[in-house]
C-alpha cells in the first residue's frame, strides 16, 4: 500500500512527533507508515483522514499484489 503521509505532513509544517501526538500514535509509527512497511487500522487511517481533510483515497492507494 502506497500513501502520501510525507506530503500531507509537509502542507500541514507537521514533524513526524507532531503528527503522532495529534493522532495519538508513536512517531516510530508514523516512520513506519511512510515508509510502507506498516499498514494502518481503520480508526487511524480515518484519524488521519480527518486532520488532513482528505478522503482515505486520496492518503493510501493499493498497489498491485495488495
Amino acid at each position: 500500500m502506497k500513501n502520501n503521509i510525507k506530503v500531507q505532513r509537509a502542507i500541514f509544517n507537521l514533524t513526524q512527533q507532531d503528527l503522532a501526538e495529534k493522532i495519538g500514535v508513536s512517531r516510530q509509527t508514523i516512520n513506519a507508515l511512510e515508509a510502507g512497511k506498516y499498514v494502518p487500522s481503520t480508526v487511524l487511517a480515518l484519524k488521519l483522514s480527518r486532520l488532513f481533510s482528505k478522503s482515505v483515497n486520496e492518503i493510501f492507494d493499493l498497489e498491485e499484489g495488495d
